[in-house]
């Protein structure tokens, strides 16, 4: 064999296998950074929903202050919501409130408090009343922190409902 020809085919070779690795580490962090910047998206993408309803609210309260018509319905996100409480939630179930079952509910649903919204506008003495009326096994509730749980699942304000939840026991304070 030619001695000349060696060192470049060496060469060659060394510089193929050096530009492969190089390849594969480039290629490689290429899909780090990928998985990086869409899980930001996303995360944006989330704050954008939860900036537009705090928004809807915000224009509400202004509106309220100015005296003008104010939208009646604010708009539920189911995916705020399950990511905030760790759990699949629906739009007006009563049962979100720390301290309403099944039961309490469907007395509630009987007195004409079927949403968020009635419920945060009802006073504790008509929630004391509607479980007054249920019996003595639902005399004994507390509901005088239910309106304020239900204004904050209304408002979407998910995050503060589950802090102020992981402190209360059975809905009391």
């Amino acid at each position: 064999m030619n001695v000349p020809y060696v060192i470049p085919i060496a060469l060659g070779v060394i510089c193929g296998i050096l530009g492969y690795i190089l390849g594969k580490i480039t290629f490689k962090n290429d899909n780090a950074l990928s998985a990086s910047l869409q899980a930001d998206l996303d995360v944006c993408k989330a704050h954008t929903k939860n900036l537009n309803t705090r928004i809807l609210r915000l224009e509400a309260e202004l509106a309220v202050k100015n005296k003008t018509e104010i939208p009646t319905i604010i708009p539920f996100e189911a995916t705020l919501a399950a990511t905030a409480l760790g759990k699949k939630i629906k739009e007006n179930d009563l049962k979100i409130v720390e301290g309403i079952g099944p039961k309490i509910e469907s007395l509630f649903i009987q007195a004409g408090i079927k949403t968020w919204q009635n419920l945060s506008q009802a006073s504790t003495e008509k929630l004391q009343s509607i479980l007054d009326a249920g019996g003595e096994n639902y005399a004994m509730h507390n509901p005088s922190t239910w309106a304020r749980q239900a204004l904050m699942a209304y408002q979407g304000k998910w995050l503060e409902l589950k802090d102020w939840q992981d402190s209360l026991l059975g809905g009391k304070e």
